[in-house]
């Protein structure tokens, strides 16, 4: 019902209407008067709510028209900037060729547009690169390098901002999930004839002398950290292709990474320059996410190791600042840990999507937390991390010894059951089963046995012989049917199984690794690139004209991992045949050849099977340098006392720690 002033007001209201329709051909004075009526009959709330609403537009539009106006600058400038650094003559990819001896003569990428890692990641952080570069860079490269660094500071940040939150998770140490878009069969890889690169300058710090080959890795690496440095110092990792960097955690992962590389390569000026780094800029006082599993591997092992090798005690410090901020991971109802913490704010969490973690992310911690316990005293590290050995231990769910590939952090029960992989995400599960127990002294029965048990599984439940050639292969089992998929990170099994063999496990996991570390070469060597792909699948039936390794288009990058050269490495210090030396050699060609950026450093590449066009991902991974380098130099020496596998052992990320001996 309407109050008695309702007719009124609903007649004026009609009026109103018709009297604005006949203003609009004749004069504006009837429209002025009618608006001003309206105005008049509103009351005080509500006259001061439109002025206070229109004032509030009116200075949300000049803010708008501020800030556009300075975003429009700061394009102009970025675009201006970027005119300035664009090289002249980009690199252009030719067909393969022989390496030469002057490294810089090796066949370049072509730059383009980098294609997206989704990993997990913190927003980027501010740590910028001081202006230095290597000695051996020309000064007129010092000069440029210089020019603008601080006028571009902002558009490179707004940049990589603008990036990163595109970003979305990583599948493992930097792998991609990729569609499944069916399998396409390689063609027959170009001939290619490898010669040793020039000998370094620098003197080592433990090698006597370096062979030839020895003296090609040490150029690579010094390649690689020369565009580390100018273009990435103190950050993450090294975008190569666009001369630029990436932040995961924003603790200068790479560098640290590569921290006992260069002890073990002789690279003392480098090694040093390093060392102050860490000493007077790395802080762990950030509100940043770091992954438990791969900060663990990558920055308190690559810590521990300089620190052993060095002894320099700024290392061990660091080492037990960040195991401090790394504990809270464990605070869970299961004590199984939570796969990311905050380092600045000690809160941890799991993935946003679960509340599971991966079985190996929290299996393959233990050999640093171990060690950092004996060297600090202090037993909440070891008794952190063996609380969840001892936990996984005592689960069902397991099939005679293989484990499913998650945990879930609140029950403390395996999920996702029946599914059994060597791959992503169950890995290293296994590997540091024997490696913990041979680091305790082989003490440690339970650890041996778990071990043992696992490898009779795979024997029962994942091996199987391809066609034609009878490669010997590990599958992977999901609620009992077999899939000949094989992860290049799976490459890791031959130098476990000779590394077992070494220390005492019986003969036939020696013959085991052999037979393995073939189908690993073989993985390499059937591709155009002489690299492997990610993941392969095995032909497992007689058919005319096909090869044993078939690879889905999906599955065709390569991101510089170790995993082969790691097992050569094993295989050649416990076996002395010089085939997987030849091998290795083959393998850093081809990175030389299809993977090196003429400005400085090595990227992943997208098709494997492309040798016109690798396609560059515009990415090195910190492991590229604190792996796959370290191994391939380690697989040259002929000398089995550089780094005894009776005195160390390595971590997942290649760092060795002290077997420990008895007091």
């Amino acid at each position: 019902m309407y109050p008695p002033s309702a007719p009124a007001l609903q007649r004026d209201f009609i009026s109103v209407t018709l009297t604005l329709g006949q203003g609009y051909d004749g004069s504006k004075r009837w429209r002025r008067r009618s608006c001003w009526r309206k105005w008049k009959q509103l009351s005080r709330l509500q006259r001061n709510v439109i002025l206070l609403l229109s004032a509030f537009l009116i200075l949300c539009g000049l803010f708008s028209y501020i800030n556009m106006a300075d975003r429009w600058k700061v394009l102009n400038d970025r675009s201006a900037e970027e005119q300035k650094m664009k090289p002249a003559n980009p690199p252009v990819l030719p067909a393969p060729q022989k390496a030469e001896t002057d490294p810089e003569h090796l066949p370049g990428l072509l730059p383009q547009k980098p294609q997206r890692h989704f990993r997990r990641g913190p927003p980027k952080l501010q740590m910028r690169a001081p202006d230095k570069e290597p000695n051996r860079r020309q000064s007129q490269e010092q000069a440029g390098a210089k020019t603008g660094k601080e006028a571009a500071s902002q558009q490179e940040d707004t940049a990589h901002r603008q990036e990163e939150a595109l970003q979305g998770t990583i599948s493992w140490r930097g792998a991609v999930i990729e569609p499944d878009l069916g399998t396409r069969l390689p063609s027959r890889k170009a001939a290619f004839t490898p010669q040793p690169s020039p000998r370094p300058q620098e003197t080592p710090i433990q090698t006597a002398s370096h062979n030839a080959r020895q003296q090609a890795v040490i150029n690579a690496f010094r390649h690689a950290w020369t565009g580390y440095c100018k273009f990435a110092w103190g950050h993450d990792e090294l975008k190569p292709v666009s001369r630029s960097y990436n932040e995961w955690f924003g603790l200068g992962l790479t560098l640290i990474d590569a921290l006992d590389t260069m002890w073990i390569l002789g690279l003392k000026k480098e090694f040093e320059e390093s060392k102050r780094w860490v000493s007077n800029e790395l802080q762990f006082e950030k509100d940043v996410d770091v992954n438990l599993f791969e900060s663990t591997i990558r920055i308190l092992g690559g810590l521990l190791s300089a620190y052993h090798l060095s002894g320099d005690k700024v290392f061990l410090q660091k080492a037990e600042d960040f195991g401090n901020r790394l504990m809270p991971a464990f605070q869970t109802p299961s004590k199984i840990p939570y796969s990311d913490v905050n380092i600045g704010t000690g809160v941890a969490h799991p993935p946003r999507w679960t509340s599971d973690s991966t079985v190996a992310e929290v299996t393959s911690i233990q050999l640093e937390f171990r060690e950092l316990s004996r060297l600090t005293g202090k037993k909440k590290f070891q008794e952190a991390a063996e609380e969840v050995t001892k936990h996984v231990h005592t689960l069902s769910g397991k099939k005679d010894g293989l484990v499913p590939m998650f945990i879930n952090t609140h029950s403390g029960l395996f999920t996702h059951l029946g599914v059994f992989t060597l791959g992503a995400r169950a890995d290293s599960y296994y590997e540091y089963l024997l490696k913990q127990w041979i680091q305790g002294g082989k003490k440690e029965t339970q650890l041996l046995e778990d071990y043992l048990e696992a490898i009779e599984g795979i024997k029962r439940h994942l091996l199987r012989k391809s066609e034609p050639s009878k490669l010997t292969f590990v599958g992977e089992l999901a609620h009992g049917r077999f899939s000949s998929k094989m992860d290049h990170l799976v490459c890791f099994l031959p130098g476990t199984l000779a590394l077992g063999a070494h220390h005492g496990m019986t003969a036939d996991h020696m013959e085991l690794a052999r037979e393995l570390m073939d189908t690993c070469y073989q993985m390499n060597n059937q591709m155009d690139t002489g690299l492997s792909p990610e993941i392969v699948h095995f032909n497992m039936y007689p058919q005319k004209g096909h090869k044993d390794v078939l690879v889905k288009p999906g599955d065709r990058h390569n991101l510089l991992r170790p995993e082969t050269v790691e097992s050569l490495f094993y295989l050649y210090r416990f076996t002395g045949d010089r085939k997987y030396q030849d091998w290795g050699w083959e393998i850093l060609q081809n990175f030389n050849t299809y993977t090196r950026v003429p400005s400085g450093g090595y990227s992943s590449i997208s098709n494997v099977q492309d040798t016109q066009n690798p396609q560059p991902r515009d990415k090195m991974e910190s492991f590229f340098l604190g792996e796959t380098l370290k191994y391939l130099y380690l697989l040259f020496s002929d000398d089995p006392n550089v780094l005894s596998l009776d005195s160390y052992v390595f971590n997942t990320e290649a760092h060795p720690l002290p077997i420990w001996t008895p007091a």
